[in-house]
């Protein structure tokens, strides 16, 4: 019998209706002859309102009580879930992150999965039963309970997939698949039938939000198919799985924007080996993600270093930078928070020639200046002034005849 796992994400399993459709989907998709490992969000905004209602308790969060908060919402829904199948005459069992076996380490509020032990979840599913599992969370390496941060469920569902040896992971959410665009921005955007793996990676780290980027990067390191589809039409999505060599990608798939990004800019740097690496090991070690990162030509023995990172990094960025500065020996450190990223995603850029061409000619004519730019063999990104962003996303989507 295939097994499918199923994840729900909270706009899902927002209020008592929402849960019984999808009962009811799960249900279905049961008596139409597959096995079923469900995974749920936490209705609605209530993770939103923990987080809210710890700041109105206290200012002073130690993470592991934020972990043992957070994790709650989960086990609500799918707590609820179980009895509502349990109205259709099925048979599930809710299971918490820890009781699932995923062990984590021991990093809360962004734990990362270690293992997982999942042999209860095979003890239900042999006797014919859905095992619906609260994701976001697990337990330690020292037995405490951790969330695995954001997109934290749809990394469980897609690490029980593989540990489980699902044939597929159902990603179901409030939008009806991947598109070339934010439909919001977009409006023409069109749902993409088909992404590899790769693709969907890039478009998942410069701004696509169906996805996120942990949960692909876990799909394609253990080859876990992935359709994305809507709770709310239950209509086929889009697909995520292995590039097929057979067959000729497009050119460009989609444009993706990322308006959650700063820029950091180290001036005065003296041009000699180990200060840039100096610079960077301190903001690592202070978990800071950078990401794109551009050296100016070397003038008078010096040079100007500017890179970009998450905009709630911003901050401490700055500090770690400005701490150094005596080290680095370096004039001075600015920082801009009014910029974003737009990027062209596709497998096809390989072997075509001219899109770099393409994009910087739309980006000018419609009078957007390029700050910084960025490329892998199957992206492009450009940093742009914040306000234009939406509008290089529409330029550059008519440019390449996504619509």
């Amino acid at each position: 019998m295939p097994l499918v796992v199923q994840k729900f994400g909270g706009t899902s399993v927002a209020d008592a209706e929402r849960i019984r459709a999808v009962a009811d989907h799960v249900a279905r998709t049961r008596r139409a002859g597959s096995d079923v490992v469900v995974v749920v969000s936490a209705m609605g905004k209530t993770t939103d309102d923990l987080v809210r209602l710890a700041g109105e308790v206290s200012t002073s969060q130690p993470a592991r009580e934020l972990d043992v908060l957070l994790s709650s919402g989960e086990r609500i829904s799918m707590s609820l879930l179980c009895m509502a199948l349990a109205e259709l005459g099925v048979d599930a069992v809710s299971f918490t992150g820890s009781q699932a076996g995923i062990v984590t380490d021991t990093e809360h509020t962004r734990a990362k999965i270690v293992e997982i032990r999942g042999d209860r979840l095979r003890e239900v599913l042999a006797r014919g039963g859905v095992p619906v599992v609260a994701g976001f969370q697990g337990v330690s390496t020292e037995r405490d309970v951790t969330t695995l941060g954001r997109g934290g469920s749809d990394t469980t569902a897609v690490a029980l997939a593989a540990a489980l040896g699902a044939d597929e992971c159902e990603i179901y959410t409030d939008v009806t698949g991947v598109f070339s665009a934010d439909p919001r921005v977009v409006p023409e955007a069109r749902r993409l039938a088909r992404v590899s793996f790769e693709e969907m990676l890039e478009m998942a780290a410069t701004g696509g939000r169906v996805l996120a980027l942990r949960s692909v990067e876990f799909a394609r390191n253990h080859a876990v198919p992935l359709h994305v589809r809507s709770s709310f039409t239950w209509e086929p999505g889009t697909r995520v799985d292995e590039e097929d060599p057979t067959m000729e990608q497009a050119v460009v798939t989609a444009v993706t924007h990322d308006t959650s990004e700063a820029k950091v800019t180290v001036a005065g740097v003296p041009d000699r080996p180990g200060l840039a690496a100096r610079l960077f090991r301190a903001l690592a070690d202070r978990g800071v993600n950078v990401d794109m990162i551009v050296q100016n030509t070397a003038e008078n023995g010096t040079t100007d270093i500017s890179f970009t990172v998450p905009t709630g990094d911003l901050e401490t960025s700055v500090a770690v930078t400005e701490g150094l500065l005596g080290a680095l020996d370096a004039s001075g450190v600015s920082s801009d928070a009014g910029v974003a990223r737009v990027s062209l995603v596709g497998a096809g850029m390989k072997t075509h020639p001219g899109v770099t061409a393409l994009m910087f000619e739309t980006l000018a004519a419609a009078g957007i200046n390029i700050e910084m730019i960025s490329t892998s063999s199957i992206r492009i990104s450009c940093v742009v002034r914040a306000e234009r962003v939406e509008d290089a996303v529409r330029a550059l989507h008519a440019a390449f005849e996504l619509g």
